[in-house]
């Protein structure tokens, strides 16, 4: 009898912590989905909180495609500054990757 308590109780453990993992992935996607959309919010905290979420991705080239076509739109001499500067660290970055024997 005691150990279907057990059981029942490890299931129970392993259900919420399931449950919880599943959560937890959905909402860090949603936040994900979201710094990605407010690069080019109307309120510039949001701007900027996007530029330093970019600023921790690695270099990939959609995201320094994007910070270009940013920079081109962004009225604010402060946050096109920062993303200028994160530009050129991930062109850098870029630059100096090593190139895949496939691609040579």
């Amino acid at each position: 009898m005691e150990t279907r308590q057990i059981l029942r109780t490890t299931g129970f453990t392993i259900l919420a912590v399931a449950a919880a993992a599943a959560l937890g992935a959905l909402l860090v996607r949603d936040q994900l989905s979201r710094h990605q959309r407010d690069l080019f919010s109307p309120h510039p905290l949001r701007r900027l909180a996007a530029l330093g979420y970019l600023g921790g991705r690695p270099a990939n080239i959609d995201t320094v495609l994007l910070l270009r076509d940013f920079i081109a739109w962004e009225a604010r001499p402060l946050l096109r500054r920062r993303a200028s500067a994160l530009l050129a660290r991930m062109e850098d970055s870029l630059a100096t990757r090593p190139v895949p024997l496939e691609a040579r």
